[in-house]
């Protein structure tokens, strides 16, 4: 017995010595927790400077974890730079935490706000991503790169918030940008936006919850004027611009960034005036419910849908060019009252017609997706020395009520005087046989005719042979095209050219 307990206190020491040391869980259902969701640096820097901030990652298992990789996502070598547990770099690998343990995570960003935009955006984002037993999880890094006005706030995205003014003025007169985050919503004001004003909307999807607290996504960055007024004072050496606020090269052209521009109600000062405005890059460029609009000398462009659409809406658009929009070009919804003179429509490669119009709007539909309840409202639409062109055969669309309601007796008015059009199949529907009495005189042109410089490179000023020339009539109040150059006289063999712009030789 001497020798027996000797032996078997080496057997207990040499079974545990045995064992291995760690005791990881490896399973796929190991997730993190984290401090925060955004690890947000809330100073806007005004000159070259640093700022630091902390994220907490939390075991909240019994066992050991073992976490591959911290990292990083987009750009490791550009703002942000991580600490973790004491040890900086951009990337850490084989971090373990014991169970019910925590790991500190310091992220530090350097900003130069005098950088170009293409190099330093008004807002910055990349994400550390964590990679654990075969799972990922993010966490958003964001900063402000330049010394802009951020409105309402830099911490409003996704949110909506309502700017109530009750008839007062509200002015962008801040010479620098203004960036808007989240939903901003004009109540009762009259907005100015003097010459040279410059506004980027931060999109993307934000979440949102409805009654049962169920999780859902909208479309981010959106400007609304409901019962407002908006003037739009741009100069043709200075227009105002609003875009989103990625700047960078790679995003200099993407349409769909942010959601657009809504104008709906009754004004207090009166219609909406503007005058040498730029939109681009957004879902929609400009949607008028509603309300009145007089549009000049501006464009709408790089949308991913629509670029103006308007619901029973009264709108005069002189000067002005819509193209490169996802859908059509302009889209006319449940009748209104509508004025183009010397507009251009242009739409390539899109399956959209350039120009659509109704005169109803569905209300409801079935199980197959056919509207069952309609309102209808007359439409009175007048195009005159404009052009609606594009790369498919019919780039004028028009429905009558009578296809949701066959006792529609909404009327449906449309003429075009001196445009050129593109219609093939059009004139073989129902209703629709006798187009051209309502478009005379028009040239129907298709691709043998000349008429834009360049569709491909999206410029449409006129071709040394274009059809366009010499074939609009003179109009009083309009003697300079979109880029300021002035129109012919009007005198004996003189005659404006159709369209947005003059040829130049």
């Amino acid at each position: 017995m001497k020798y027996l307990l000797p032996i078997v206190a080496f057997l207990i020491i040499w079974n545990f010595s045995c064992k291995p040391t760690d005791n990881f869980d490896t399973s796929s259902d190991v997730m993190l927790e984290f401090s925060l969701d955004t690890l947000r640096f809330d100073t806007v820097f005004t000159e070259l400077g640093s700022a630091t901030r902390i994220l907490k990652v939390y075991n909240r298992n019994k066992n050991d974890i073992k976490i591959s990789k911290i990292r990083i996502k987009n750009n490791p070598n550009n703002f942000f730079r991580i600490n973790v547990d004491g040890i900086a770099g951009n990337e850490a690998t084989e971090v373990e935490i014991a169970g019910n343990d925590s790991l500190y995570i310091f992220g530090e960003v350097t900003i130069d706000p005098d950088n170009p935009l293409s190099i330093s955006p008004f807002v910055i984002e990349d994400y550390l991503v964590f990679e654990t037993n075969g799972n990922t999880q993010e966490v958003l890094m964001e900063a402000w790169g330049q010394n802009a006005n951020y409105i309402p706030s830099r911490f409003s995205k996704g949110e909506e918030n309502v700017l109530s003014c009750e008839g007062a003025t509200f002015e962008f007169s801040d010479p620098k940008p203004y960036v808007i985050y989240g939903v901003l919503f004009f109540d009762s004001c009259v907005v100015n936006m003097p010459a040279g004003t410059r506004i980027h909307v931060h999109g993307g999807l934000a979440p949102r919850f409805d009654m049962d607290n169920m999780k859902f996504l909208i479309n981010d960055g959106r400007l609304i004027f409901f019962n407002s007024t908006l003037n739009v004072n741009g100069e043709l050496n200075d227009p105002v611009i609003i875009t989103g606020d990625r700047l960078e090269e790679p995003f200099a052209d993407i349409a769909g960034q942010w959601w657009g521009i809504y104008v709906a109600g009754t004004n207090p000062a009166g219609k909406n005036k503007i005058n040498y405005l730029e939109i681009k890059n957004s879902i929609i460029g400009m949607a008028v419910d509603n309300a009145e609009v007089e549009l000049k000398n501006s464009k709408i462009y790089n949308t991913s849908n629509a670029g103006l659409i308007a619901l029973k809406g009264t709108i005069k658009a002189e000067n002005c060019l819509f193209y490169n929009n996802g859908s059509n070009a302009v889209r006319i919804l449940y009748g209104g009252d509508y004025d183009f003179y010397h507009c251009t429509l242009a739409s390539y490669g899109v399956d959209a017609s350039a120009l659509s119009m109704n005169n109803w709007l569905c209300r409801q539909q079935n199980e197959l997706g056919q509207c069952v309840r309609c309102d209808e409202y007359r439409l009175n639409a007048n195009f005159k020395n404009s052009i609606i062109f594009g790369s498919r055969s019919d780039e004028i669309s028009l429905e009558n009520g009578d296809e949701c309601d066959p006792g529609s007796t909404a009327d449906l008015n449309y003429f075009f005087e001196d445009c050129i059009v593109r219609v093939d199949e059009l004139t073989d529907q129902e209703g629709f046989e006798n187009f051209f009495d309502f478009c005379n005189p028009c040239q129907n042109a298709d691709n043998n005719d000349a008429l834009f410089l360049d569709p491909n490179e999206d410029d449409y000023h006129l071709d040394t042979l274009s059809i366009a020339e010499g074939e609009a009539e003179f109009i009083d109040s309009i003697q300079r095209d979109l880029d300021g150059f002035l129109r012919a006289s009007g005198g004996m063999n003189e005659f404006p050219d159709v369209g947005c712009y003059e040829y130049q030789e």
